[in-house]
């Protein structure tokens, strides 16, 4: 019997609506400031996409680290598209075995599997902390590129505050930011909240020697002490989530359920002060068990919800298609996950000690290939006006 244990606002005895307990959030009182190093956005999107980050790398007097993938985007069209004043570094991003990224145990796992990811977003983020070790940059902040920032300074209070945390969120206002069951469970009702995540998000980089696992939830995992707990994080400021179609296509559920599960279920730990080597075989029995209890709750209330019936079609269409995957899911692989995550954590870490410091930008940039294999695509501007006069025009531009 699982047994049900019920968090505060969440309204169901299988699944924790929030973990916002596990940060640490700032009051009314000032937190401190620091200079953001550099702003870093990967990206499969249009360079019109990339204009918010320009702007607020502009306000912030800082480098913007764009990172391109698939047809829709290239470094090249970034630099052609973003004003000369951004100081950009726009980086080609080309299959994975031509990265000078670790072979990492996690992603061996998954290959050739229905739960092997199908992005690239990941190997972005990796290659970015690459970079930052490299140019010795310590306070980075990484942005995606459907993200609006109301308030510049929240990311300087934000790096500020790195000085005691690995790793601080920007709260996600605008439009939620959950996987699909936890929007159909929103949106059906449920006490959904949601968490810190990459899509803004500033880490220390000198300190924190952890890596974004090829995974649903890369981030939270990233913040993740593998076999312990939750390293130092909090929450300051707020950016804009854009609004996005959760349930345009099924296999979106498909593709995060497997890093759902682990995700929630290791958190599911942590929220009652237990760690993450306490998600043995038994642990995940048991959270597979509450998960599938859960999914089929959040399917009965959107069936029970006063719902428009095309939309309504498509989100119970979705928690199917969660529900199928879940259904391939053992224990065993969970524990065989965490296992390897934290073999992989120790790996960076290795990885990145061996990284040549203090680069120039050339020499850093070429030595993010493999040996053996072309180097990348990039391009770089720098400013040529002071960073008041480049905003003044590019605001007049737009």
């Amino acid at each position: 019997m699982v047994p049900a244990i019920v968090m505060p606002g969440t309204g169901t005895p299988y699944h924790h609506g929030s973990h916002r307990r596990l940060l640490w959030t700032a009051d009314d009182s000032p937190s401190p400031q620091a200079n953001v190093d550099a702003i870093i956005v990967p990206t499969v999107r249009p360079p019109a996409y990339l204009r918010e980050a320009a702007r607020v790398a502009l306000l912030l007097d800082c480098p913007l680290v764009t990172l391109h993938s698939r047809k829709w985007t290239s470094a090249q069209q970034a630099a052609l598209r973003l004003p000369p004043a951004v100081d950009l570094i726009a980086i080609d991003v080309p299959d994975r075995a031509q990265l000078r990224l670790p072979d990492l145990e996690t992603s061996r796992l998954l290959a050739g599997t229905i739960f092997e990811r199908r992005t690239d977003l990941s190997a972005k983020r990796n290659l970015a902390l690459m970079l930052c070790y490299m140019l010795g940059w310590e306070r980075v902040v990484f942005l995606d590129d459907d993200i609006r920032i109301p308030n510049a300074v929240d990311l300087r209070h934000a790096a500020g505050l790195l000085d005691t945390y690995n790793a601080v969120g920007l709260g996600i206002g605008g439009y939620p930011d959950n996987s699909v069951v936890c929007h159909a469970f929103r949106l059906a009702g449920g006490a959904q909240e949601t968490f810190i995540g990459g899509g803004a998000l500033a880490v220390e980089v000198k300190r924190n020697r952890s890596f974004f696992p090829d995974v649903y939830n890369d981030d939270w995992f990233y913040m993740l002490n593998a076999g312990k707990d939750l390293q130092p994080v909090a929450t300051v400021g707020e950016v804009l989530q854009q609004p996005y179609d959760p349930f345009r296509n099924p296999d979106r559920a498909r593709a995060e359920e497997f890093g759902d599960v682990l995700a929630e279920g290791t958190f599911w730990l942590l929220d009652q002060e237990k760690s993450a080597a306490d998600a043995d075989w038994r642990h995940w029995r048991d959270f597979l068990e509450r998960r599938q209890r859960f999914i089929r709750h959040v399917l009965g209330m959107v069936v029970g919800a006063d719902i428009e019936p095309t939309e309504k079609a498509r989100m119970v269409e979705a928690l199917k298609a969660a529900l199928g995957r879940l259904a391939c899911i053992r224990p065993e692989r969970c524990v065989d996950y965490l296992r390897a995550l934290a073999a992989d954590q120790d790996k960076w870490q290795h990885h990145v000690h061996h990284l040549p410091t203090s680069q120039p930008l050339d020499k850093a940039l070429r030595s993010l290939s493999r040996k053996g294999t072309p180097p990348l695509t990039w391009y770089t501007t720098q400013a040529r006006r002071s960073p008041a006069m480049a905003l003044r025009a590019w605001q007049d531009g737009h």
